[in-house]
């Protein structure tokens, strides 16, 4: 695994264990020279997260379309920022130049982010691990959405198992190397 993408808040969240957990990911990052690809910003857990591996000697790739670049803060000492025409175009860069996806607390564009990718691997669009840094329990109301999901059939079982789930981003990451993506979702001969 060479690259992670990252998609998380650019608001720093109620409490100082989201700021704290992000910069333990981005030295997770660092350490195994897995290079970060998240949305270039300089604020919030975006800014900690890059921040911190890039303190660590780490690569970042931010890549950020242009209108965001005029309202938000782009983050001035990355690697690489790439600027792009739409949310689209940077959606579909990343999932070209990564072989990961993690999702950090953060509001409605982070959970976007992660589920048109979590859905692009039950259809086969790609084959790479998705998983959720369930940082302070954050993530425990969408993973009971997600069983209930399951349970009334809207989702089938084995697709539970395409997100990874842990608090510790060292954890996280290797289970990452165990992934083995389910068979695709198929509707042909479905009664």
């Amino acid at each position: 695994m060479k690259k992670v993408a990252v998609f998380c808040g650019s608001s720093k969240g109620s409490s100082d264990v989201y700021i704290k957990t992000a910069k333990k990911l981005g030295k997770e990052l660092a350490k195994r020279d897995i290079t970060l690809v998240y949305g270039g910003a300089s604020v919030g857990i975006m800014g900690a997260v890059a921040d911190s591996i890039l303190e660590e000697g780490g690569e970042v790739i931010g890549i950020m379309p242009s209108f965001l670049e005029r309202r938000e803060i782009s983050h001035k000492k990355l690697s690489e920022l790439i600027i792009v025409d739409s949310m689209h175009e940077r959606k579909a860069q990343t999932a070209e130049l990564v072989d990961g996806f993690i999702a950090l607390p953060g509001g409605p564009g982070t959970l976007e982010e992660f589920f048109e990718i979590f859905t692009w691997a039950q259809l086969g669009l790609h084959q790479k691990p998705c998983g959720l840094l369930n940082i302070n329990q954050y993530f425990d109301p969408l993973l009971e959405l997600l069983n209930h999901m399951a349970k009334e059939q809207f989702m089938h079982d084995k697709y539970l198992s395409m997100a990874f789930v842990d608090s510790e981003p060292s954890k996280l990451l290797d289970k990452f190397r165990s992934y083995e993506p389910p068979a695709t979702k198929t509707y042909v001969n479905q009664k």
